[in-house]
């Protein structure tokens, strides 16, 4: 896979990973919304065990890779003494702290299209790092293993299903006792990266939604309540009897939330759990387009096992850097993300990406300088 260059003029893009001097000077934005709490975590690089020692980056964006991310700043910290504060704000809003130049680096599950290269300061490398899964979770006692397909699914967000035990659902879940309960729609209410994988899931597999709504990091939701964050999201679902919503998956396994989750019908008429096996599927398929562009969707793909609302979370780095030695420990620390940091994946619900991938996105980071 070739991960993708591009030329931008302007401010920053959110969701990427910049350095501190070569994107503007760093400070900390409090007008940025802030889609889940923010984290102060550490990570260095093996690739710089002397020159990246004390120093420090600053990150905000995706919270879809927030688990992860976690791991890899407290464990490449420790093996490497490079410090990185990664806040867990949403892509949406690490767009608007990368273009304000407030934060050194960031993440995104939201790649950059032509117009928004065009709009950047100098020329950026963007490298998918991980893939993971976004489960429809949702709040029926008593009704377990629900399924739903992609053209349901965009009926329920839309309003048109309305009610648990509708023919349509009912079609789907034979035996399950589906109450009369009204349904609830949770959807989030900031710029999200997540987001953006769960419509550009629905604008594939409906017209309708294709139509009407489409797919963004923000959509204009035709039904449902808002929250901010993951956290916004479940608690709505949470305590709202007949309530459903999306949410990363490390998030809806996290022991404290432990929420139930829908099998989604995927592309091979398979009802798929969410799992990071199933997102490595979705990679696996995808992986001609992903040669060809690496902003390519992974969504809906034909694999038996896919799990078919899946996406990528990429970093960006710009290619010239103006600090060398802060340069150095953010291409080691993605080289070690890239490596190492890869063995952390599936146990936190992310999946590990293809070696040939990998490969290619580390020769890559040797461009950078």
């Amino acid at each position: 896979m070739k991960a993708t260059l591009w030329r931008f003029s302007g401010a920053v893009l959110g969701g990427m990973f910049l350095v501190s001097g070569c994107g503007g000077n760093t400070a900390s934005d409090n007008s940025a919304n802030s889609a889940a709490p923010a984290s102060t975590n550490s990570a260095p690089t093996d690739a710089t065990p002397t020159t990246a020692s004390g120093l420090k980056l600053t990150g905000a964006g995706s919270t879809f890779i927030y688990p992860l991310m976690s791991k890899w700043v407290a464990e490449y910290k420790t093996k490497n003494g490079v410090e990185i504060n990664y806040q867990s704000i949403g892509s949406g809003a690490g767009i608007k702290q990368l273009k304000s130049n407030t934060v050194d680096f960031g993440a995104t599950d939201v790649p950059l299209d032509d117009k928004a290269a065009k709009e950047m300061p100098s020329e950026v490398v963007q490298i998918p790092v991980t893939a993971g899964a976004v489960a429809i979770v949702y709040n029926l006692p008593g009704v377990e293993n629900l399924k739903l397909s992609g053209a349901l699914l965009a009926d329920i967000f839309q309003g048109v299903v309305t009610k648990w035990n509708d023919p349509k659902i009912a079609a789907l879940n034979a035996g399950a006792k589906l109450p009369a309960t009204a349904i609830t729609v949770a959807h989030r209410a900031d710029g999200s990266g997540t987001t953006f994988i769960f419509t550009s899931y629905l604008k594939a597999v409906s017209p309708s939604w294709a139509t009407k709504v489409g797919a963004g990091k923000s959509v204009s939701w035709p039904a449902g309540v808002a929250g901010k964050g993951n956290d916004g999201v479940a608690s709505t679902v949470q305590g709202t009897s007949g309530a459903i919503g999306y949410v990363e998956l490390a998030y809806a396994n996290n022991p404290q939330h432990k929420m139930s989750y829908a099998l989604v019908q995927n592309a091979s008429g398979q009802f798929v759990a969410p799992s990071a096996e199933g997102a490595a599927s979705a990679v696996a398929d995808a992986s001609g387009a992903l040669e060809k562009d690496a902003r390519a969707p992974i969504v809906n793909g034909k694999g038996a096992a896919t799990y078919p609302i899946s996406g990528l979370t990429y970093l960006l780095v710009y290619k010239k850097q103006r600090d060398a030695e802060k340069g150095k420990a953010l291409t080691g620390f993605v080289k070690w993300a890239l490596s190492d940091g890869q063995s952390m994946s599936k146990s936190l619900d992310y999946a590990p990406l293809p070696t040939a991938i990998v490969k290619t996105e580390q020769a890559v980071l040797e461009s950078i300088g």
